[in-house]
Formats: C-alpha cells, structure tokens, sequence
C-alpha cells in the first residue's frame, strides 16, 4: 500500500518556486563552506512525533488523520514500517530515529515485548536494506509507562531499576543490529518534586552506575556507536537532573563518563532552562561535548515543551554557526523532534513541517556561510578582546604572571578605559546576512 499517493518525492524547485511540495532553498548537491549541504545538514525524522503522535491535548482527543491504523497493534506497528520508509523516501531525508515504544506495542511482559520488538526490527531491517535509509539514533522509552511513575534509573523501587536496564539492554543491541550511529539517553523522568522524601546522591549515583553498565554492554556486544545524553529542564519532572548542557557535562565529569558521552541538544529543552539554543550548543562545543542536536522551536508565549518545526531563522543561524564551528556533527545529525500543529491535522502536512524545518536549516547555512566568509563574528571576537593578545592580557593568558603582579600593573595603570560594544547595532548588522 502507498501510504502517501498524492505526494511525489520532494525536490529542490528554487526560491520562487509555488509548489509547497517542493524545497525553495534545501538543495542537497549544492557545495557550501566546502561540502555538500546533505552533508552539512544530516536530517532526521523522528517515529514518534510524525509516526505515532495523534494530535491530542489535555483538553481534547486526537485530530490527525492516519491511514496506517490496523485491526491490531501489531498491524498497526507494522504499516507503520512501510510508512514511515516511504515518507523518508519522497522526503529525500536519510536518516530516522525512534523510541522502543514507538516502532513496536508493549506486550503483557518483557519477554513478549521483546519479542514484538524483534518481529518489527526484522521489518525495518528489511526496509532499510532496500532503500539505503539509516538509523541515527534510538533509544528506550522509560516514561510514559506507569511503572516509571517514580523514575528509572533514578527510581527508589530497584526492581524498575532492573527493568529499565533489560529495557536498555535490548536497546543497545536492537541498534546495533540495525548499524545505528548513536544511542541516547533521555531521563523523563529522572528528576524528583521534592527533597522531603528524596536521596538525591543515590538517585543520581544510581544514574551514573546504570550509564557505565550500558558502556560496558556496548563494549561487549561491541556496538560502537556515540552515547549521547539530552538535557532538559523540568517537565515532568520539577527538578531534572539533566536540566541544561553545563549541568549535564558536570555530571559526566563527576563520574567519569565524560569521554563516554556526548551530548544531544534539543532547541526547545534549552529554551525551557532559560538559554537559547546556540547558548547550550555553545556550552557543549568549547567542552568538546557536542554530538547531535534535535531541531525544533517553543511558543515564546507558553511555557511548556510545545515542538513546533523550526522556522526562527534568526535563532536557527546562530545555531548552524555553532555546528559549523564545532566541526559539524560527526556521527550525530538533525533530528526533527517537532510535531505538526493540532489543526494541521491532514496526513500530507506531515511533508509541509518538514520542508519548511528542513528550509529553514539550508537558508540558515547560507547565510553562515556569508557571515563566514566576511569574518563577521571573528572579527568582533578579535577585536573585543584585543586586550588579551599583548601586554598584560597576553601574561594572562599564558599564565605568566600572578595577583602580585596583577596589583602592581593595576596601581600604575592610569587609562582603565572600556569601549561600547554596540550589541544593538551588531544586532542589525546580522540581520543583513539573514534577510
């Protein structure tokens, strides 16, 4: 069955192109800063959002319209295979990502669950076979079910503990037998609402020993792909532990899994911890901790996780630039975690969020590309901290000299001067590159 008759496979059509069905500025061959820009921008569709997601609310049921609901879940599940290859065939994009939860149903216990994950992952493996498309992550859904009320890995109860492990484990060898690139971790609902009744240094040493159990396994069953963590604050939970980047490198470091893992960072996360997005890949770049990012957008009017598709060019920029700074994404790539409006409930739309997420990315490299090709950033940078590179500030910054010396200069400097930076009209300089 063909799940999406009336689309066709979206091609790049140009800026002035009518088509919705068509790319205005992704053009994948295209060379930018070196590479082809399929290289720069390795995207990814997320199974849960554009597979799984029916469009409720708390205050009312789903609207979406599907086509790939069976007379079971198992049908279901398995339609769903098929569906998903064709929308990543006519949507040009390579790669896919999912949570256990959402390729296959949970069956009455592990073992049947595990065994519906296994008569689906040979369908996928089929399925990629065939048409050349990749898994660049998965992972294992450990918070929607009741038995997460209390956490996972975090929980006080150790027989959740050891079903989130099993959980895991059957994770990391479902993505090595499909040859994933990464695999990562998201604690929703590793957190805790209050310290009343909370061991905070077990829960989170807990964490940390379920983590080198996982790098263990890896190594055993030797699948070699990139451990990633994704931090985000709050919701569910009122304190995560993964709240933002810095948080979450600290805790790495404080248990020795920092060249373990990286990080996943997600647009809408780092928004909700009070950062912008290029804040928190910022953060994970200069501590060489950057490994993938999850493309989406918040609503600057409500204050939850909404996962809109990105089309805030201006925040996007910012973002590719870090990317672009870090050396790209290595293993890593893009991954649209954003899920359609409720009102746009037609199956085809599905195409349009992601054409304008994907444009949106390909019109953030070209101007990156421009803002690279004219120093713009470099050359603020340099001259901003000029002060750094002679004089004392060169002492500085070799660490070549100490407080005794630093009074000394201080008590014989008679020009203590600042300059204004002008960040309002830096600020209207970017937007030339951007519009």
């Amino acid at each position: 069955m063909e799940y999406f008759s009336k689309v066709k496979k979206i091609a790049y059509e140009g800026p002035k192109s009518k088509n919705l069905f068509a790319y205005k500025y992704y053009n994948p061959e295209e060379i930018v800063l070196g590479k082809k820009m399929k290289e720069h921008l390795p995207f990814a569709v997320a199974y849960w959002h554009t597979m799984v997601q029916e469009g409720g609310d708390p205050f009312g049921p789903g609207t979406f319209q599907r086509n790939w609901f069976g007379k079971t879940p198992m049908d279901t599940a398995k339609n769903r295979v098929d569906a998903i290859f064709e929308f990543l065939t006519k949507l040009d994009v390579e790669y896919f990502c999912f949570h256990d939860a959402d390729i296959a149903p949970q069956g009455g216990n592990l073992k049947e669950t595990n065994k519906n994950i296994d008569e689906i992952v040979s369908l996928i493996e089929k399925r990629m076979k065939e048409t050349g498309k990749r898994l660049l992550w998965n992972t294992a859904n450990m918070f929607s079910d009741p038995r997460f009320v209390h956490g996972a890995a975090s929980s006080n109860n150790a027989d959740v503990f050891a079903h989130s492990a099993a959980q895991v484990k059957k994770g990391l060898e479902v993505g090595k037998r499909l040859g994933g690139k990464n695999y990562v971790f998201w604690g929703g609902r590793e957190g805790y609402e209050s310290l009343l009744n909370t061991d905070m240094k077990l829960e989170t040493d807990n964490i940390a020993r379920f983590m080198k159990m996982a790098v263990d396994y890896a190594k055993e069953i030797k699948f070699d792909a990139q451990f990633l963590i994704e931090p985000k604050p709050k919701e569910p939970t009122t304190h995560q532990y993964d709240f933002d980047a810095a948080t979450t490198i600290a805790f790495l470091a404080t248990h020795g899994l920092q060249k373990d893992f990286k990080l996943n960072i997600e647009a809408n996360h780092a928004t909700l911890a009070g950062h912008t997005f290029d804040h928190d890949l910022c953060v994970a770049r200069i501590n060489g901790m950057l490994g993938s990012i999850d493309a989406n957008q918040g609503h600057v009017l409500l204050g939850w996780d909404t996962d809109e598709f990105p089309t805030d060019l201006y925040s996007t920029t910012l973002g590719v630039y870090q990317i672009i700074e870090n050396g790209g994404l290595h293993k890593g790539g893009i991954n649209f975690d954003a899920k359609m409006r409720r009102g746009s409930f037609e199956q085809d739309d599905l195409f349009l969020g992601h054409i304008a997420g994907i444009d949106t990315y390909a019109r953030a490299l070209k101007a990156v590309e421009k803002l690279k090709k004219d120093k713009f950033f470099e050359d603020i940078i340099d001259k901003r901290y000029a002060s750094y590179k002679t004089g004392i500030g060169a002492k500085i910054v070799a660490g070549q000299t100490d407080f005794k010396q630093l009074e000394e200069y201080a008590l014989n400097n008679k020009n203590l001067k600042n300059e204004s930076d002008r960040l309002e009209t830096l600020k209207a300089k970017l937007n030339d590159y951007l519009y």
